[in-house]
């Protein structure tokens, strides 16, 4: 496998036309909502911010295998914004996917609370060449008497992922410096991404971040024996990523999320080489837990 870490905007590297192609886009850009940056100014004119949004999502197309994935992820407030975007550059709008928070609800004054963010998944072209049905097995719900046999099929309502929230609730994988200050505010969760990628690609498959951020996206997609490519305008950022690619903290292996996806027919394929291992390791844990 291969991932490679551009220090530089994104829309530098994706002009320069020497990019492969791409099987599956991450974009997850800074929301223009005044967080603070060391490298981007987060509180530009809408209309800009919107027009460089349209411009890098064109790009992206132009990268974009036949078939190939995106999932643009944003405010709630923005999503006609997003899928105009998406519509305008040529993508084939497939699902809005409500990722609940699990901690984190917005009080708002005159109107409903906020307690979600939308990611919009589309594809080039009409049909997605890979879409792998996941099952889950989330916990059951009260009422129910007995355990299911086979899981059930991921929806487009995620409300069993934690975000990586500024307190308490980020727990151990929320990166911090020595001070114990949070790195990166915005830091994408393992677990998300995880699930994007096991849905939206396979083994070998090219993934395309072009806002990495801490490296999220690079990370899972090592574990899955996918090759990569983040654009990072931070150079702090891309240092940390090398460190984190080539040093995985506990909290970064994804084996304990094993478990929730087992149920899914082919996981094998999807999962890559540290099937066997992680596959082993459930299947032992599961005789010790069986009466």
């Amino acid at each position: 496998m291969s991932y490679k870490i551009i220090n530089d905007n994104c829309l530098n590297v994706l002009s320069t036309k020497t990019l492969p192609f791409f099987d599956l886009t991450f974009l997850d850009p800074p929301f223009n909502q005044g967080k603070e940056y060391s490298c981007y100014d987060d509180n530009i004119d809408e209309k800009e911010y919107w027009k460089m949004m349209n411009e890098i999502c064109k790009l992206i197309f132009n990268f974009t295998n036949n078939g190939g994935a995106i999932y643009f992820m944003q405010r709630e407030k923005n999503a006609e914004f997003v899928m105009n975007c998406l519509r305008n550059a040529g993508f084939s709008f497939q699902n809005l996917i409500i990722w609940k928070k699990k901690t984190s609800a917005v009080p708002v004054n005159g109107k409903f609370g906020k307690h979600y963010q939308i990611i919009v998944y589309a594809t080039k072209g009409e049909r997605a060449k890979t879409f792998n049905r996941l099952r889950i097995e989330p916990p059951l719900p009260p009422n129910y008497k007995f355990q299911r046999e086979n899981g059930i099929f991921l929806t487009d309502v995620w409300d069993d992922i934690r975000e990586l929230t500024s307190g308490y609730f980020a727990g151990d994988e929320a990166i911090r410096t020595e001070n114990g200050e949070r790195f990166h505010k915005q830091q994408a969760p393992i677990a998300l991404l995880l699930r994007i990628i096991l849905c939206s690609s396979r083994v070998n498959d090219m993934i395309f971040d072009p806002f990495a951020g801490t490296g999220t996206t690079l990370v899972v997609a090592k574990q899955l024996q996918r090759n990569s490519i983040g654009i990072e305008i931070d150079s702090k950022n891309t240092n940390f990523i090398q460190q984190r690619l080539d040093n995985f903290r506990d909290s970064d292996i994804i084996e304990k999320y094993f478990k929730e996806y087992s149920c899914t027919e082919n996981i094998s394929e999807i999962w890559g080489e540290f099937f066997e291992t992680e596959n082993k390791i459930f299947q032992r844990n599961k005789t010790k837990t069986s009466f």
